[in-house]
C-alpha cells in the first residue's frame, strides 16, 4: 500500500513537469495577472515577477495551474506563484501564467525585453581618408557592435553638439546582439572646417527601462575642409596629378 502511494506520487510530479500550456483563452474573464506587467532585465541581472492566478474560477482543487518558463524557479503560495531568475541569459523568453480545468486553458504571458549595451560604438567615413572639399558629398558610418534588441537602438550622428540626422535600422525582429553600421551623407561646408562629427548609440526602453537610458558614444573625426580658391587644395590637385 504504502509502495503504490509513493508510485502515484511520482507519477503525479512527472504529470505536473510534463504538462504545459496548448492552446490557452488570453481573454478569459478571470485571467491571471502578472506583476509586474512587463519587464526589462539587462543580459545576466537577476529578475523576478509574480502571478496572481485568479479571483475565482481557479479556487477548484481539481484546478493544475503553473508558470510555463524555460528558466528560474517558481514558488507557489495560494493562488500566487512567484518566479525568480538569479541570472536572465535567455534572448528569447515569455512566461506564461496558465490555469487548466477540465481541458480549458486561461492564461497570461509576461513581456520580457532583454537588453544588452553595444560593447563598442566607432565612426569613420566610407572609402575616404584625409582632407574634405566644399561642396563634396562625403559618408558618414557608425558600426554599433553587438547590440541588443536592435528595434530598441536609436543611432544619432552630430557635428559638435548638432544633430546631424538619426538613420533607421531594417533589422527590427533580432533579439539576440548584433552588430549593426548605420550611414549618414554630408555635404561639408567651409564652416565645418577643425569641426568635430562623432556618433551616439542609445537603447531606448521605455518606462520599464533603466532611469537612465544606455548610451554609448564614438570616438571624434576632427574634419578639415578646402573650399574651391584655397591654396592648400591646388597644391593637393598638383600632387595628385605627379
Amino acid at each position: 500500500m504504502f509502495f503504490h502511494f509513493i508510485l502515484l506520487v511520482v507519477s503525479l510530479m512527472g504529470f505536473l513537469r510534463s504538462f504545459h500550456v496548448s492552446s490557452c483563452d488570453p481573454s478569459c474573464t478571470d485571467k491571471p495577472e502578472f506583476t509586474p506587467t512587463s519587464l526589462v532585465v539587462k543580459y545576466g541581472d537577476p529578475t523576478s515577477a509574480s502571478c496572481s492566478l485568479c479571483q475565482h474560477a481557479c479556487l477548484d482543487n481539481k484546478n493544475i495551474s503553473n508558470v510555463e518558463t524555460p528558466v528560474g524557479n517558481l514558488t507557489k503560495n495560494g493562488t500566487t506563484i512567484l518566479w525568480t531568475v538569479d541570472r536572465l541569459t535567455e534572448w528569447h523568453i515569455s512566461p506564461i501564467c496558465y490555469y487548466s480545468n477540465a481541458g480549458y486553458q486561461c492564461c497570461s504571458t509576461l513581456n520580457v525585453t532583454v537588453y544588452q549595451p553595444p560593447d563598442r560604438v566607432s565612426i569613420s567615413f566610407v572609402n575616404h581618408t584625409g582632407p574634405m572639399f566644399e561642396g563634396h558629398q562625403y559618408t558618414l558610418q557608425c558600426t554599433v557592435q553587438h547590440v541588443a534588441p536592435v528595434e530598441n537602438l536609436v543611432v544619432t550622428f552630430y557635428r559638435g553638439q548638432t544633430a546631424l540626422g538619426q538613420p533607421q535600422s531594417n533589422n527590427n525582429t533580432e533579439k539576440k546582439p548584433v552588430t549593426e553600421i548605420f550611414s549618414l551623407n554630408i555635404t561639408p561646408s567651409k564652416e565645418d572646417d577643425g569641426g568635430q562629427f562623432w556618433c551616439e548609440a542609445k537603447l531606448e526602453l521605455g518606462p520599464d527601462g533603466p532611469q537612465l537610458p544606455p548610451v554609448v558614444t564614438s570616438e571624434n573625426i576632427t574634419a578639415t575642409v578646402y573650399c574651391e580658391s584655397d591654396e592648400r587644395k591646388k597644391k593637393l590637385h598638383s600632387l595628385i596629378l605627379q
